[in-house]
């Protein structure tokens, strides 16, 4: 795994690590699914990235 990709990863485990304490103390339905939206779409965008650099 090149640095570029391991600093993604990093970078996601972090932001979903943030959001996961922003659940736990702030526990709105909405707030949990404007996150997990979110959260959706930033997992793509990463997944589709280093997809295509594999290729």
């Amino acid at each position: 795994m090149t640095l570029s990709r391991f600093l993604a990863v990093l970078a996601f485990v972090a932001f979903l690590a943030f959001f996961g304490v922003v659940i736990r103390f702030v526990p709105h339905p909405d707030l949990g699914v404007a996150i997990g939206i979110g959260v959706l779409l930033a997992g793509y965008d990463l997944w589709s990235q280093l997809r295509s650099r594999a290729r």
